[in-house]
């Protein structure tokens, strides 16, 4: 069969024609981003069941699509990193040589597109020609794949114009194939550009300008290029003269990274007027301009978030923002055609069709007795960044944002202090590498234990983390103005287990706090970990915590940091002598500080 496909772009051709060749689809389509071609899928899309319109008064332009059982998140276990060398993909990657990659894959994709069409979906990551930017085209047999591209990135014929006839772009290959478990692969292909996905049907696993390119793909591009891809958000915090000071911030899963995009400021603060602005929720593209100072895009236009737990109260801004022409995954579906998910706002629904599509009681439970939810725990929704009430006036802006300062959190019961800053930007580094999280119930592994999260990208870098610790210090190195580096940890908690920090919109006390040291107006008190507040420094008004609260937040406890160095010590012996020495020597540095005292 042949398959007629052009555009100006003859290496587009080519490669389409070989993965047409290799899938053997029906058809091909080409994706233009014209508002008629989408609806045209969404009916295509209703017709044959992969999704199901919502109440169209209530939740205007939204869907519901429920994915496959054993196909709920972002399959780690099968995720590879196919470098030439097993040492460039690094002790953290699963790795696979690039032509043993390939081969597996082929097996599971050939006619794996047989009587389906392949959706052609040039996007771009970032603004339309910004230099920060990069060019994808991903080949997919799934409308909801189609559909959600169209949210999650810039999307069509213009990007095509922008490609023009010669240009490189990242090759993103999708395919449900048979949905199998078992035959599923997703393959990163960092020399060759390219990204492989087959057997699934997850945003995480097939929306492939997500973590596979705009995280994996773009941080090995960074570091050859000269630039950071990071597992950030993006915010801007507006004083009442019009000032606006830009943060970005990493935090791994649990700990309220979105939630911190977003925040509304606390009534205790309302009197000095300021506004937050959110520009992304998940991935910071950095840069030094010609100022020396850090620049940052977020390369996306949607966000892609986690439903259950999304409430007026952790995030009034996001409820907002899904009210419309927004796509729900795997989420309880009500009578009314409206959806819920555990922690929603409202009374819990006397009934519903829960994300495997059975019918759903409260309190039913399944064989073993456990309690069966309505929707499943990473149930997720994508939708428009253009929808939220405090998205920024800059996430078209080709230039990006300066970066004042660059914030890791962790979510620690009783070791870390509520923020403290680093002495400099190589002490920064050795922080945002040892970082760690206690476990929640809602992620794979013991309950409290803990887990070491680089710079909150272990399951996101594309390389070898030992040289990516060495991309981050030499970064500073070429910076006249670095961003300071901070610490925070929302979740410190008393001896019965209460957290000591209400967190959500007080969170921007820190803040405030963060950006005086940043501008030079607060002073600090020094301790072998880092700088932290001093007490009077932490605006308070209108919060008050129980008696002595924030002097436990901001404790250090030396016995307990020199046992965490223990557990650093254990997490850098895996990178052997590829360890950059400057991380070795702020290991010691703190050692001997905290024996000191």
């Amino acid at each position: 069969m042949e398959y007629s496909f052009h555009t100006e772009n003859q290496k587009l051709n080519q490669w389409v024609r070989q993965m047409s060749l290799l899938c053997r689809p029906k058809e091909i389509v080409l994706i233009d981003g014209e508002v008629h071609q989408r609806k045209a899928l969404e009916k295509e899309a209703l017709s044959c069941g992969e999704i199901t319109q919502l109440n169209p008064e209530k939740l205007p332009g939204c869907f519901l699509h429920r994915s496959a059982k054993d196909d709920v998140a972002r399959t780690e276990h099968l995720t590879f990193i196919c470098s030439k060398k097993k040492h460039d993909a690094g002790p953290t990657n699963n790795w696979m040589s690039p032509e043993t990659a390939y081969a597996r894959a082929r097996k599971f994709l050939k006619g794996a597109m047989k009587d389906r069409t392949m959706y052609v979906i040039p996007f771009s990551m970032g603004p339309l020609g910004s230099p920060f930017s990069k060019i994808g085209v991903e080949l997919t047999d799934s409308i909801y794949v189609v559909l959600n591209m169209q949210v999650m990135t810039r999307v069509g014929d213009a990007v095509l114009r922008q490609l023009g006839k010669d240009a490189e772009f990242t090759k993103c290959l999708h395919s449900k194939s048979q949905l199998d478990i078992n035959k599923r692969l997703i393959l990163h292909f960092p020399e060759d550009n390219t990204i492989w996905s087959v057997g699934s049907g997850y945003g995480g696993n097939v929306l492939l300008g997500k973590k596979c390119l705009s995280l994996r793909i773009a941080s090995y591009l960074g570091r050859r290029e000269g630039w950071l891809a990071e597992h950030m958000l993006l915010m801007g915090i507006e004083e009442p003269d019009g000032h606006i000071e830009y943060i970005a911030g990493a935090f791994p899963s649990a700990c309220g990274k979105t939630n911190l995009a977003m925040l509304i400021p606390p009534a205790g603060l309302k009197r000095k007027g300021y506004r937050i602005w959110t520009v992304g929720d998940d991935i910071s593209w950095m840069r030094i301009d010609s100022d020396g100072a850090l620049w940052a895009i977020n390369p996306e236009s949607g966000f892609f978030g986690v439903a259950p737990g999304t409430n007026s109260k952790t995030n009034p801004n996001m409820v907002e923002t899904i009210k419309k022409n927004t796509i729900y995954t795997n989420v309880l579906l009500k009578p009314d055609k409206t959806v819920w998910w555990e922690g929603a706002d409202g009374e819990v629904p006397s009934q519903g069709i829960d994300w495997q599509g059975h019918l759903w009681k409260p309190g039913m439970k399944d064989a073993e007795g456990n309690v069966i939810k309505g929707a499943h725990p990473n149930s997720r929704f994508t939708t428009p960044i253009a929808n939220c009430p405090c998205a920024s006036f800059r996430l078209e802006q080709h230039h990006g944002v300066p970066v004042s300062a660059i914030i890791f959190g962790a979510r620690r019961a009783h070791l870390a202090p509520l923020v403290y800053e680093a002495f400099n930007w190589q002490h920064g580094v050795f922080i945002a590498a040892a970082m760690a999280s206690e476990l929640t119930a809602a992620q794979v592994g013991k309950i409290g234990q803990v887990r070491r999260d680089p710079m909150a990208m272990l399951p996101f870098c594309g390389y070898n983390m030992a040289d990516y610790f060495r991309h981050w210090l030499e970064m500073g190195k070429k910076m006249a103005r670095p961003p300071r580096i901070f610490h925070v940890n929302w979740f410190r908690s008393d001896e019965s287990g209460n957290f000591l920090w209400p967190g959500y919109g007080e969170n921007l006390r820190v803040l405030e706090w963060v950006l005086d040291r940043c501008n030079k107006k607060k002073e600090a008190l020094k301790t072998p970990i880092g700088f932290i507040p001093n007490l009077s420094d932490l605006d308070m008004t209108g919060l008050h915590l129980r008696s002595g609260a924030l002097e436990k937040l901001l404790e250090i406890d030396n016995k307990a940091w020199l046992e965490e160095l223990k557990s650093i010590k254990g997490f850098f012996k895996q990178f052997d002598k590829g360890l950059p020495a400057e991380l070795w020597q702020e290991y010691e540095a703190l050692e001997e500080r905290l024996k000191a005292e």
